[in-house]
């Protein structure tokens, strides 16, 4: 397993969907991981340290996790089968580690909530990485950075018929 950092979100220009770009600590190889639009914004709520008043699902399985006394000691992308990523994250439960399946996605945006390291297999990054990132656009870093933020504060959980 090499253990990875989120380097960052990034849209995919041809087809619009959010990519999440994990690379390793040296910063020499990425990987880029197509998600979906609503595990970019709980990646992103993370990322940027914004606070819902009501826990989102990430923020549930987290305090559900602790509540039952474990605790959250990795995510791991450990394999790629016909285009598709596999993880599993590892909860220390009294001694006891139990290995839980999941998506990427859900595993990245539950382990920075959890301040857990990412890693993903070797075999993974053989088939899927790449040493430079492509022509992608940023998302979440400077401009667009700001951008995110700034309609993050302008949502107002009041206005809305559901409360998060």
């Amino acid at each position: 397993m090499v253990e990875m950092k989120v380097f960052g979100l990034a849209l995919d220009e041809d087809s619009q969907v959010p990519v999440l770009v994990l690379k390793d600590l040296e910063e020499k190889t990425a990987l880029p991981i197509w998600i979906g639009a609503m595990e970019a914004m709980a990646i992103s709520l993370a990322l940027n340290g914004v606070k819902l008043p009501r826990p989102m699902t990430h923020d549930l399985l987290l305090s559900a996790f602790e509540s039952l006394g474990g605790k959250v000691l990795s995510v791991n992308v450990v394999s790629l089968k016909d285009g598709t990523f596999y993880a599993e994250i590892e909860v220390d439960q009294g001694g006891s580690v139990r290995k839980i399946d999941c998506r990427p996605s859900d595993g990245i945006a539950l382990a920075l909530r959890a301040s857990a390291p990412i890693s993903v297999a070797e075999d993974v990054l053989e088939q899927a990485s790449t040493d430079s990132l492509g022509e992608g656009k940023p998302v979440l870093q400077t401009e667009d950075a700001k951008e995110w933020n700034e309609l993050l504060e302008k949502l107002n959980v009041d206005d809305s018929k559901y409360k998060m």
